[in-house]
């Protein structure tokens, strides 16, 4: 399998294949509206706007698994995102990213790119220590930790990199400039 295999549902609840993204660097981010994070649709919009042209793509799937951080409707979240941050990209359903009713990308984009670390810093130690909290043996699961977990898909449809919420965004940044 592929991830040119699988769809994802808008807001709408029709299906979008991802092999409509062939031949395009894509940028698969799971989002919440209320997370310290959220900021970082700033800078996504950004990157959005400035490599869009180029051929790269963002899809946004909220998501409320991590301490109900994206309570809303579809509706309330897009309106949010689109008054808040200007977003332009593609935003999908609101879904699950864990668990039993996670969405069948994830559990492929997961077995493509486990869990490597938050990276270094003050932010990262903080998560690691709580992540401990919720799961003692979160290191050794490829479980999507919290809200703004980013896979990057090269132009062939490889998962070629996995960015944990606390990894700076000028290193997402670079990494999808690099595949352009």
């Amino acid at each position: 399998m592929s991830i040119y295999d699988y769809s994802i549902k808008n807001p709408a609840g029709e299906d979008v294949a991802l092999s409509s993204f062939q031949g395009k660097v894509l940028l698969v981010v799971n989002t919440a509206t209320g997370c310290g994070f959220t900021p970082q649709y700033k800078e996504l919009e950004e990157m959005y706007e400035a490599y869009h042209d180029q051929g790269f793509e963002i899809l946004d799937i909220p998501c409320n698994q991590f301490m109900n951080q994206t309570p809303g409707t579809d509706e309330e979240i897009h309106e949010f995102c689109t008054l808040k941050y200007n977003t332009q990209f593609p935003q999908m359903k609101k879904s699950d990213v864990n668990g039993e009713n996670e969405l069948p990308l994830y559990t492929y984009l997961k077995s493509q790119k486990g869990f490597e670390g938050f990276g270094k810093g003050a932010k990262a130690a903080a998560f690691g220590v709580m992540m401990k909290k919720f799961d003692k043996d979160y290191k050794n699961n490829p479980a999507i930790k919290w809200n703004f977990t980013k896979f990057l898909v090269d132009r062939a449809g490889n998962v070629v990199q996995r960015f944990e919420p606390t990894h700076s965004m000028d290193d997402v940044d670079a990494a999808v400039k690099a595949l352009l």
